[in-house]
């Protein structure tokens, strides 16, 4: 943190002038000589610690001086404290966007990873210039097995140390019965939603096996728990995390390994755009006469579950709109 950021925090924070001040009145009688009765050591004992001012100036210590101090320097690199790591695929847009954000806030480092590289640059520097963490941005497609190893073989060894994995990258192209249904549409579908959390995690667990501690999220879906017409392979890849996640929590149990699911219902943000292929007033449909989800409703949630203390795993959140109860019975205004 520059001399800037520091003036920034004091004008934030009323305590930075309260502390200017005794520091100044400090040093203005510092400067003057104590009188011929008292040696210097006597004279500054009885100023500054003894009687009703010393008992002030411990008073102000602890409730205002140390913790500004510790304000300031936890924004430094004076203060020695690592800050853990996160790591969020699909960070360019919607949950991945919100999630990233969400964890800038409470002093995560974030890994952000996607395909589209100015949204990636936008929100690095949104993080770094609003919460003043670090942020390593990784440009890949999930999709790509060897691109995918390309990265994480080149991160930084500062930044290997993955604290926690969320596996947000994920989408569905489509909307088909199975007999009409486009093969290409279903391999995009396959290759991110599952074959692309497979590529991530395989790159990221031996770490956190190695370091026996980490905590792995997996996005799911409602769509993972129940089907719906249409929705066919959608479904099977989003039924296949929910598996996955169950098999991921068993294996990596002995390593004391988290491993959690976030299952959202009906939300608000570019899934449908992507469905549609780009068809903006066929993506605003499902969104019609209702308060769907909002990325920064899920986002609340995969922090909540990723703060739990240690000993504590969440296995499993299913969140919906309150208007909704499954991927059938959805309740619109009039």
């Amino acid at each position: 943190m520059g001399l800037g950021n520091w003036v920034v925090y004091c004008a934030r924070d009323g305590r930075g002038l309260v502390a200017a001040f005794w520091w100044g009145l400090f040093w203005w009688e510092a400067a003057t000589e104590p009188p011929n009765s008292q040696t210097a050591a006597a004279y500054w004992w009885e100023l500054w610690w003894g009687g009703s001012r010393g008992r002030a100036i411990k008073r102000f210590m602890v409730r205002e001086l140390f913790p500004f101090v510790f304000l300031v320097l936890r924004g430094t690199k004076f203060l020695i404290m690592e800050r853990k790591k996160v790591l969020i695929t699909g960070a360019t847009a919607g949950f991945g966007r919100a999630i990233a954000i969400k964890f800038a806030e409470h002093h995560y480092d974030v890994i952000i990873t996607g395909r589209r590289e100015e949204r990636l640059a936008e929100l690095e520097d949104l993080i770094r210039e609003t919460y003043e963490v670090d942020v390593l941005s990784l440009c890949f497609d999930v999709r790509d097995r060897k691109a995918v190893v390309a990265a994480f073989d080149a991160i930084p060894h500062s930044w290997k140390g993955i604290d926690i994995l969320i596996n947000n990258a994920g989408l569905a192209v489509g909307l088909a019965t199975i007999q009409e249904g486009d093969i290409d549409d279903w391999e995009v579908m396959i290759d991110t939603n599952m074959k692309g959390l497979l590529y991530v995690s395989r790159a990221v667990m031996p770490g956190m096996v190695e370091r026996k501690a980490g905590h792995i999220i997996n996005i799911g879906s409602v769509a993972g728990k129940e089907t719906y017409g249409k929705g066919n392979v959608y479904c099977a890849t989003k039924f296949a995390v929910d598996a996955l996640t169950k098999s991921m929590r068993i294996d990596l149990l002995p390593h004391n390994i988290r491993v959690s699911s976030i299952c959202p219902g009906l939300a608000e943000t570019e899934f449908s755009l992507v469905r549609f292929k780009g068809d903006a007033e066929r993506a605003k449909v499902p969104y019609q006469n209702i308060d769907a989800l909002t990325a920064e409703d899920v986002a609340e949630t995969v922090y909540f579950v990723a703060s739990r203390p240690a000993h504590v795993c969440i296995n499993d959140v299913v969140i919906m709109p309150t208007a909704q109860a499954n991927t059938h019975d959805i309740v619109k205004k009039n």
